[in-house]
């Protein structure tokens, strides 16, 4: 079932390949198809997973490179099952999303299907050289999204952003290469048990460089600061689909590399890298809302937010507690439904009028009442208002990270701040940009359209059920934490 869910897309795109060029607008109906097909395995998968438990299942192991103990070695529990189901959603909207595409149709859904292949394959990998291998997967069709499909200055973010996540992956590989040599296992559930002799993890000891090597690749893909001057340039030129995606779901990749791989298999190690973390989750906290002020376009406020946002999944990671690690999983989920919503809705003005200044979109409400509301929605979940996932997860790392010996109070506090001005910027955004006169730009544009409110709407529904009820969410994510926070001793 695992295998079916990673390939499936593969027919997708062979089925794409297939098409006489007469006939290359159809691939849009291949590429929905084939994604809601393989959304729905996700959806039994739900009504067949054990509850409670924080072991794999549905587990695949066979020989494939046995001279060098690597395995095809897949599995699911309740940090992966999440994400995987937040990730094929994400893929069926984005198709919905694109399905005005007239350039190279064959190419973007195919590109958008293989996308699907390597986030599936990092989510279900439980080998290190096979999760590298979807890894670096995804680079690919993203690349080309942004590079082809971008904006203006697209072959500069392509490349960018190209550069700054090969960058990390070639310190991650380092990592993945260190731990085989020292353990001649890939295996990430073994090695948790395997890593005992690589020292204390105190500055200076193999465990030390095996976690800043493995954290460095994982950060860069976050981002967090200083790691995330890729993200502004890559998100502003990438096209709606691919912004809903890099943020909804690509940005998750780095966390679930520190929650899967880093933190469970060198938590000694952790334990000297908790403070460090601590700090740059704050700062990333404080300056992404505080830069979100000072932008003009709107989607690149948006991206500076996400900064701030997946700030607060870091802090719970670096409390190293339950309610933290919590946190940090209900941040992940909650942020990828909420950033898709926000870069969505704007793909729908910027159809409309061709820019994204905010300066020159004012009055939206006037205009597109239906939208207008779809916006405040969106934007009062990215605040974190209670009955809203934002709220979620953002208190259970405010609470995880209080409770932690390793986070000074004042750090604690700081990350408190950055929720009101994340509060300050989203409510600027929104009087500048849904109040008012309308400007030339908005007047007299179309209402919103049902395919349109098709995208926003299963994901609203996500936001308001995770926010009404945690349980939700914490019922697969629990068991996990408390892995975890055992794991680490705290």
């Amino acid at each position: 079932m695992l295998s079916l869910i990673i390939f499936l897309p593969l027919v997708g795109i062979l089925l794409i390949a297939l098409l006489p060029k007469k006939f290359e607008a159809a691939s849009k109906w291949i590429a929905l198809v084939t994604s809601v097909a393989d959304f729905g395995l996700i959806v039994w998968l739900f009504t067949q997973f054990k509850l409670g438990s924080g072991a794999m299942q549905f587990v695949t192991k066979i020989k494939w490179i046995p001279q060098l103990n690597i395995f095809y070695h897949l599995g699911i529990d309740g940090l992966s099952l999440p994400l995987l189901a937040l990730s094929t959603l994400l893929i069926a909207v984005a198709t919905v999303a694109s399905w005005k595409t007239e350039v190279k149709p064959r190419l973007y859904f195919s590109m958008i299907l293989l996308l699907s292949v390597g986030l599936s394959g990092v989510f279900l990998s439980l080998d290190l050289v096979l999760f590298y291998l979807f890894w670096e997967i995804v680079l690919i069709p993203m690349y080309f999204l942004i590079s082809q499909w971008g904006g203006p200055r697209r072959q500069y973010a392509a490349l960018k952003f190209f550069l700054y996540t090969f960058f990390g992956s070639v310190f991650m590989l380092v990592g993945i290469a260190a731990l085989f040599i020292y353990t001649g296992s890939f295996d990430m559930i073994a090695l948790r048990q395997m890593t005992a002799g690589l020292g204390s993890g105190a500055f200076g000891t193999a465990a030390w460089w095996i976690f800043a090597a493995l954290a460095l690749g994982f950060a860069v893909k976050i981002p967090i600061w200083p790691f995330h001057t890729w993200l502004p340039d890559a998100h502003v030129e990438a096209p709606t689909a691919g912004s809903a995606l890099l943020a909804g779901i690509m940005l998750k990749m780095g966390l679930y590399g520190f929650l899967r791989i880093a933190i469970p298999i060198l938590p000694q190690a952790f334990h000297h890298w908790q403070l460090i973390i601590a700090i740059l989750a704050v700062i990333s906290i404080v300056y992404g809302a505080a830069v979100a002020f000072a932008q003009t376009d709107i989607k690149k406020l948006i991206a500076y937010s996400s900064v701030s946002h997946m700030g607060f999944a870091m802090l719970g990671i670096a409390a190293g507690t339950a309610a933290g690690f919590n946190g940090a999983m209900v941040v992940a989920i909650s942020h990828g439904l909420i950033s898709a919503m926000l870069f969505l809705l704007v793909g729908v003005v910027y159809e409309r009028t061709h820019t994204r200044e905010i300066s020159k979109l004012s009055g939206v409400a006037a205009a597109m009442p239906r939208y207008a509301g779809l916006f405040c929605f969106a934007s009062f979940a990215a605040m974190g208002v209670p009955l809203l996932s934002g709220f979620v997860g953002e208190f259970l790392s405010l609470v995880g990270a209080w409770g932690s010996s390793a986070v000074p109070h004042i750090l604690v506090i700081l990350a408190a701040l950055g929720i009101l001005l994340g509060g300050a910027y989203m409510l600027w955004l929104m009087q500048r940009f849904i109040f008012g006169t309308p400007s030339p730009a908005v007047e007299g544009q179309p209402e919103i359209s049902v395919r349109e409110v098709s995208m926003i709407v299963p994901l609203a529904a996500f936001v308001v059920a995770i926010g009404v009820y945690w349980a939700l969410l914490l019922q697969y994510t629990d068991p996990i934490a408390k892995v975890l926070q055992k794991l680490v001793g705290a």
